[in-house]
């Protein structure tokens, strides 16, 4: 995430998921029977579908609202039993918090300097800044849901935990106490449960509640299918004509509209569609003239935001706006909560925030975090804070012409290094199991072939569901992770299994291979990049990566890559290699006087004649020379160099434009 240690990405404990309502009424007790039961043998395809079926009936909850919450909720996952970050289980994200996040990690403490920037001291993280926050006596209600299902059914809670039929019939049954709790009859018009889904979706908060509603009904009115990570085939037919209510529509507009009055929410930059509220970090100065926790600044009209960074926090929401109000700590723009996707401001777009550990990033981007954690397998990123997510993101990239690309929506982990020295400290969130390919496909801009074979480039596109491949230390160092669903491919050094992974001789710098651990990026292509062909053989494909040939499985039959074209950038005739940079600074000669000499040192990569990388945008240089609390004393330096951002490896990287030759990828 954020400014913390590359230690906070590399010490874990099982990760968690997501949260939801309360409950406003009772219902009649009622037994389980005829639901399928996951442990009888091998389960039907069918069975989780069937068992919506079941509980909608048996609650008379419209089946369409049932499988539109529980879309929005899991999209329809289990994730084996594992709870969310705020403690969820199962199909219907019930909660069950205290049980739960007694297992969540501790928020790591940071030692490296996420500013990135060598005009004035290192920003580390304060001793003892980062602690895990205990969980209160009295949780609300949206973080104990799942015992309230129990009561309301009469189903133990490890059976609502494990069971996805029982955990359907749970939430079909607090849907039903919502819809009574508001004075309306069950059954009939899915359109008069709109309130009802509010209520299920974020009672303690009207903006998220409506947001979550929303949602639930874009998604019936478009419909859905899907394989479920148990295997389990789900539909939702749609019913494009449906509208909410409107006067519950209404009645909860209004509701929103009054609790986003307090708390000075006025000039949020967040999308109108969103719950969306302000929890500023401080500009302050302290101590001996340190100051925190970014830097005032003029943007776009003094510098032009180009990308747009995705984060995980490592942590809870809780712990996560403590620090974002420390002077001390550091900052990031935005923090989108899994429970309901409710978004929190921190920093102005036209302000730094100080979260990417490279400055020229830093002073060129928006971060967005999201609360959760990256190593467990079952750390799955709820579809509410996707979609939330993607709402803002959209939104940043009309506000600031952001293109919704992999080279310009970059993940911490594809953040290069300012300097050698900073390479392995550099963060690995959001990790493996971010899903790349359905967060563009919310963004509206879906992964797909753009060219024939002889395109000349690919783009990494794995099925991510049945993609699988073997990571190791999620919970322990070296201890392999449960299998899961990831959106990255593996590097080999030849077209088989069996040879060595790629090197990253800046990652490990004392000569060590690359590893199939969770944190090691080493030799990993992520879906969305690009990068250039070079070569392929049979179900093998090969690509230009941190100056070497790579290769990944990619077979006809289950492809994890298409073919692509578009710019890509190669030594100059007569060059027999050129260096890559992790920064795009100016020429010693645009510095002025005061403002010292910030020296372009090249990455311990080179590329060679002949080697080619997809290019994703061209810059000129720029440094933001910002040492001091005092804003009258910054400066921007703006010279005559040109670069090019290319996909370099996992991270992306800078080339002069003197040093390479840009052409099209396609004869």
């Amino acid at each position: 995430m954020r400014g913390s240690a590359p230690e906070d990405k590399r010490t874990h404990r099982p990760a968690l998921r997501r949260s939801t309502t309360a409950v406003a009424a009772a219902v009649l007790l009622l037994p389980l029977s005829g639901a399928p039961s996951a442990s009888a043998g091998q389960p039907r395809t069918d069975a989780l579908q069937r068992a919506f079926t079941k509980a909608a009936a048996r609650f008379h909850v419209p089946r369409s609202v049932l499988l539109g919450v529980s879309y929005l909720e899991s999209r329809w996952d289990g994730h084996g039993g594992a709870p969310s970050v705020s403690g969820g289980y199962g199909p219907m994200h019930l909660t069950d918090a205290r049980t739960a996040l007694a297992r969540a990690p501790e928020f790591s403490e940071g030692k490296e300097d996420a500013r990135g920037d060598a005009s004035r001291a290192r920003k580390r993280v304060p001793e003892g800044a980062a602690q895990q926050a205990a969980l209160p006596a009295e949780l609300p209600a949206r973080l104990r849901t799942l015992p309230a299902a129990a009561r309301l059914t009469g189903l133990p809670a490890e059976r609502l935990r494990t069971d996805p039929a029982a955990n359907v019939l749970g939430g079909a049954a607090l849907l039903a106490a919502e819809q009574r709790g508001l004075g309306l009859s069950a059954g009939g018009d899915p359109a008069r449960w709109y309130a009802a889904v509010a209520r299920y979706g974020g009672q303690d908060d009207a903006r998220a509640g409506k947001a979550f509603a929303d949602e639930v009904f874009s998604v019936i009115r478009r419909g859905e299918a899907r394989t479920t990570d148990a295997g389990q085939r789900v539909r939702l037919s749609a019913a494009p004509e449906l509208v909410p209510d409107a006067g519950q529509q209404k009645r909860l507009g209004g509701a929103a509209t009054r609790a986003s009055a307090p708390g000075g929410d006025r000039g949020l930059e967040c999308p109108g569609d969103v719950a969306c509220e302000s929890v500023p970090a401080p500009y302050e100065e302290f101590g001996d003239h340190d100051y925190g926790n970014h830097d005032k600044a003029d943007r776009p009209r003094d510098q032009k935001v180009d990308t747009i960074v995705i984060h995980d926090t490592e942590g809870s929401w809780d712990v996560t706006l403590k620090l974002i109000k420390d002077p001390t700590y550091v900052s990031w723009n935005y923090t989108v909560r899994s429970s309901d996707g409710l978004i929190a401001q921190h920093v102005p777009g036209r302000d730094v925030a100080w979260h990417a550990g490279n400055w020229y990033v830093n002073s060129h981007s928006i971060g967005v975090e999201h609360e959760g954690f990256l190593a467990s397998p079952d750390a799955w990123y709820t579809e509410a804070m996707y979609r939330s997510s993607a709402r803002l993101v959209k939104y940043l990239s009309r506000k600031y012409d952001v293109p919704l690309d992999r080279q310009h929506i970059l993940g911490h982990d594809n953040v290069p290094g300012t300097t050698t020295a900073t390479i392995p400290g550099m963060h690995t969130d959001p990790g493996p199991y971010w899903d790349w390919a359905h967060y563009f496909e919310l963004l509206g801009k879906p992964f797909h072939a753009t060219a024939g074979k002889h395109g000349g480039l690919v783009t990494i596109l794995p099925d991510y569901d049945r993609n699988r491949p073997r990571y190791s230390g999620c919970e322990k160092p070296g201890d392999p992770c449960a299998p899961h669903g990831s959106a990255a491919v593996r590097l080999h050094t030849a077209p088989s299994k069996s040879a060595p992974l790629v090197k990253d001789i800046g990652l490990h710098q004392d000569g060590s291979d690359s590893t199939d651990g969770v944190n090691d990026t080493g030799a990993r292509a992520t879906t969305g990049q690009r990068f250039a062909l070079a070569g392929r053989d049979g179900d093998w494909t090969a690509i230009w990566y941190l100056g070497q040939v790579a290769w990944f499985r990619n077979p006809h039959g289950a492809p994890t890559a298409v073919n692509a074209k578009g710019l890509v950038a190669t030594p100059k005739s007569g060059r027999e290699e050129i260096p890559v940079y992790g920064r795009a600074y100016p020429e010693k000669a645009a510095y002025p006087a005061g403002v010292p000499y910030q020296s372009v040192s090249p990455l311990p990569y080179t590329i060679a004649a002949g080697q080619r990388y997809a290019v994703g945008g061209r810059v000129t240089g720029e440094y933001f020379y910002a040492p001091t609390f005092d804003v009258s004393k910054h400066t921007i330096v703006r010279g005559e160099d040109v670069y090019y951002e290319i996909q370099l490896g996992h991270r992306v990287g800078y080339v002069r434009a003197a040093d390479v030759d840009v052409r099209r990828s396609h004869s």
